[in-house]
């Protein structure tokens, strides 16, 4: 959320955004109900002031025995009450409609953000790794699963519905094994690392910037306030809504959850395997750090070779682009994402998204620090995916395959893996 004088300030430049970001907001008749909203707030004060006085008035006529003048003081007074009843009910209507609209307001966007309409305009910033050559007919995720048998999507989707599946022995083992990794990586960094609530209330939603915008994205829990967050990015930030923290050295934070997403709007759209499910796990990078804009793009890099390092230990090809502005959610200023590369889908696939938002969440939030001068700011969030699995499976099984239907697990990951080399084809 941005205050309404910066909103005054460069309507301009935010109308562009939400133009670009393809967002359905007129800043300029949002400032027109600020105004009348501020014209009635006034309006009722006055009026409020007045009926204060007149019922002074007749308290005191009343106290002198005049009664007369009581009565028509009183019938005054009467007319101040409906008016101001009027008036503030006027001035609620107008309060919800503005807080409705100042929540579709989208966040500034980076200056160096690519202009374009969809993911296909984002800009290729990086390449790393080699795509593999492979000798044989490359087989992929769904067939190695069944192979392997590690992988059960026909049960899966028996007990869940579309879009679910079941892991079993190698394909657990391997999903647990990627997210221990990811973890111990962080907290090699100085990150803490929390276990987190992933039903979270609405309010919370709203607080992090995921509403109202991506509502229909998202489960709700029937007959309760209480939504399932689609990542622990949402509880991350919460964990210091409404504080004022010390920000002397940033917060950094790490999380691995249960995740749920809806996925309305993607049907026909990657339905074969683990790309896009309903349930799924991620570890989640966040920090919160000091209103100073070089830090927090140093930060946006430094949270981004995070996750470079953890492919490039899973001996993954992969790239990194900047997410143009069609592409940018409501609440973000900067983004990166990851595409790995896929060998059933011949192309890179995104498996991390890493974003800088300025104050926009904090402001929701309320999450402030003080400054050197002892000055209260509202703090800069980043979030970034460390791994989100089964999806990071996809790579990992595709990529490290043999012809006889086995499976290289890389080094880094065999201490999780009980010292295994390989999944071996299933007896």
């Amino acid at each position: 959320m941005l205050e309404i004088q910066v909103i005054r300030e460069r309507a301009e430049d935010i109308q562009t955004a939400a133009n670009r970001k393809g967002i359905a907001i007129d800043i300029a008749e949002l400032l027109k109900v600020d105004d009348r909203r501020r014209a009635v707030r006034r309006e009722t004060e006055e009026l409020r002031a007045a009926r204060n006085r007149g019922s002074k008035t007749v308290e005191l006529l009343l106290r002198g025995g005049r009664l007369d003048e009581a009565g028509r003081a009183k019938r005054e007074t009467a007319g101040l009450l409906a008016a101001l009843k009027r008036s503030e009910e006027k001035h609620r209507e107008l309060e919800r409609q503005f807080q409705a609209m100042m929540l579709q307001v989208p966040n500034f966007i980076s200056p160096d953000t690519p202009v374009g309409a969809s993911d296909r305009d984002n800009a290729e910033v990086r390449r790393a790794g080699q795509l593999p050559v492979f000798e044989f007919e490359a087989r992929s995720h769904v067939q190695l699963g069944d192979m392997l048998d590690i992988i059960d999507i026909p049960r899966g989707v028996k007990v869940g519905g579309t879009r679910q599946y079941v892991l079993k022995n190698g394909g657990l083992m391997l999903h647990r094994a990627v997210q221990q990794l990811a973890l111990d990586l962080l907290i090699g960094k100085g990150f803490d690392i929390l276990d987190v609530p992933v039903m979270v209330k609405e309010e919370t939603m709203i607080a992090t910037g995921f509403f109202p915008g991506n509502r229909d994205q998202s489960y709700a829990i029937q007959g309760e306030d209480k939504w399932l967050a689609g990542t622990s990015e949402v509880p991350l930030i919460s964990y210091y809504g409404g504080e004022i923290v010390d920000l002397q050295e940033p917060k950094l934070l790490g999380a691995v959850s249960a995740c749920y997403r809806s996925e309305v709007g993607s049907a026909g759209r990657d339905v074969q395997g683990l790309y896009r499910v309903h349930q799924f796990a991620k570890v989640e990078q966040v920090v919160i750090c000091q209103a100073n804009l070089p830090e927090a793009l140093a930060r946006l890099e430094e949270l981004t070779a995070n996750s470079e390092e953890l492919l490039r230990l899973l001996e993954l090809p992969y790239r990194v682009v900047a997410v143009c502005t069609g592409d940018l959610s409501q609440k973000n200023y900067k983004q990166y994402d990851i595409e790995t590369w896929m060998p059933s889908r011949g192309n890179y696939g995104e498996t991390h998204s890493a974003s800088l938002l300025l104050d926009f969440q904090a402001r929701r939030s309320n999450i402030r620090y003080r400054d050197e001068n002892g000055k209260l700011k509202h703090a800069y969030t980043l979030n970034n995916t460390m791994a989100a699995t089964p999806r990071l499976l996809i790579p990992l099984l595709e990529n490290h395959q043999r012809e006889d239907g086995s499976v290289y697990i890389p080094p880094a990951l065999r201490p999780y893996m009980q010292g295994m080399e390989a999944l071996s084809t299933a007896r």
